[in-house]
């Protein structure tokens, strides 16, 4: 797989609402705080977006998708001056599989759904995404017209199975959002998600993705890259937050962390699956990027601390994919 795949594999995003709304007249609505990260897109029609924390509203028009994976309470509203109406007394939660109706509806049409992400480390993905990724250029929404007009005749139309075919569809304009908001560049940020848009970075995260027991080296990238082994090493640090060998290191241990939770293999079995020789230097490695030993891990117990750890002087996710 490739290295976002990769990610989200492990993060195992689950879609515990997929919906839609219809809304017409005028109205406001706020919605409350939330764990993982929510994704829609207006089928028809305007509407405004106002996340709290983000001084500059959004205007959202028919095709345009967003993100918001801050978990911030946000507005959607045909007028923002408006008073809100919140969103409990409107909608009866979960929405899955159903079309929500304000006002008799016609005006805004929306589809999409509210992502739950497994594990301890949802900051993996979440720390390098802004509070709104707006998906807006044309040729952007025509590469996702087909999901969306797909989900409104599943939600409008129901059928047999269409609660997860609605589902899919949902994780399906999750995927193309996060695709298209990395082609954009990313220009300027630090951390493993931009440094997929360079090709030189890339080369190297998908060799190490893709084969995480291989006793990589330096040079071994750099050739990868096509650098050489000091530029490669520079460059890597200054765009991922890590050098090649902790990003590898830490990867490996996300990958360990995983199986211990969701495998009955061995410890000695899963040290040796990625690269290491003995269970004690997989064991001392683990609890130095984990915060706790492999077992301790494998029955539960939460890393201290586990949302960041200090090392080498920067402040970096605690397994390295994610600099803040």
């Amino acid at each position: 797989m490739d290295p976002l795949s990769d990610v989200l594999s492990l993060l195992k995003p689950r879609s515990y609402m997929s919906g839609g709304f219809d809304n017409g007249g005028e109205w406001s609505v706020r919605f409350p705080s939330y764990e993982g990260i929510k994704c829609y897109a207006l089928v028809s029609g305007e509407s405004w977006l106002l996340v709290e924390g983000v001084p500059d509203e959004v205007r959202l028009k028919q095709g345009d998708c967003f993100l918001l994976p801050s978990g911030r309470p946000f507005r959607l509203a045909s007028d923002l001056a408006l008073t809100p109406v919140d969103a409990s007394t409107l909608f009866q939660f979960p929405l899955n599989g159903a079309i929500r109706t304000i006002n008799g509806g016609g005006g805004c049409f929306g589809v999409g759904g509210h992502f739950a992400l497994t594990g301890w480390h949802a900051e993996i993905l979440l720390g390098v995404l802004p509070p709104i990724v707006h998906i807006r250029n044309e040729s952007d929404k025509a590469a996702m017209r087909w999901s969306l007009e797909r989900m409104m005749l599943e939600l409008r139309e129901p059928q047999p199975g269409g609660f997860l075919v609605s589902q899919q569809l949902a994780y399906m304009i999750l995927i193309q959002a996060l695709r298209l908001h990395l082609a954009e560049g990313l220009r300027g940020g630090v951390g493993w998600l931009f440094a997929l848009a360079d090709k030189q970075m890339s080369a190297a995260i998908n060799a190490m993705h893709g084969d995480p027991a291989q006793r990589w080296t330096i040079e071994d990238l750099a050739g990868r890259a096509g650098m050489s082994r000091s530029t490669f090493a520079l460059k890597f640090k200054q765009t991922v937050g890590a050098s090649p060998m902790e990003y590898l290191t830490r990867w490996r241990m996300l990958l360990a962390g995983d199986k211990l939770v969701n495998s009955s293999d061995a410890i000695s079995v899963i040290a040796r699956s990625l690269g290491y020789e003995s269970e004690s230097a997989f064991s001392t490695a683990f609890k130095r990027v984990m915060g706790c030993s492999p077992r301790q891990y494998s029955r539960g117990r939460k890393p201290a601390g586990s949302s960041s750890v200090e090392g080498d002087g920067d402040r970096v996710d605690r397994i390295g994919l994610v600099a803040v």
